[in-house]
């Protein structure tokens, strides 16, 4: 996972390939994959200025965390990352 961080004093949408989108307050952080950050909107933002790349390395090892359970906490969240409602529209 790669970590992306606003830097921005408002907060912003980052659109992510497949058509999601990861909303992060002013300054705050965000996981996103390896692979998303080809994506060329991504990439226009990271210019502009608005958004960072923070570290594209895991910092943990698969064997040091893998026998915990529970879950981190998140800064943002990924659009559509939830659960769906089915079909009453």
């Amino acid at each position: 996972m790669t970590t992306v961080r606003n830097k921005m004093q408002r907060p912003l949408s980052v659109p992510l390939p497949r058509g999601k989108t990861l909303h992060l307050g002013p300054g705050k952080t965000g996981q996103i994959s390896a692979k998303d950050v080809e994506h060329p909107r991504l990439k226009i933002m990271v210019d502009a200025g608005d958004i960072e790349i923070v570290d594209e390395n895991p910092r943990r090892t698969e064997g040091a965390e893998a026998g915990k359970i529970g879950r981190t906490a998140n800064h943002g969240h990924a659009s559509g990352s939830g659960s769906r409602r089915s079909g009453d529209r």
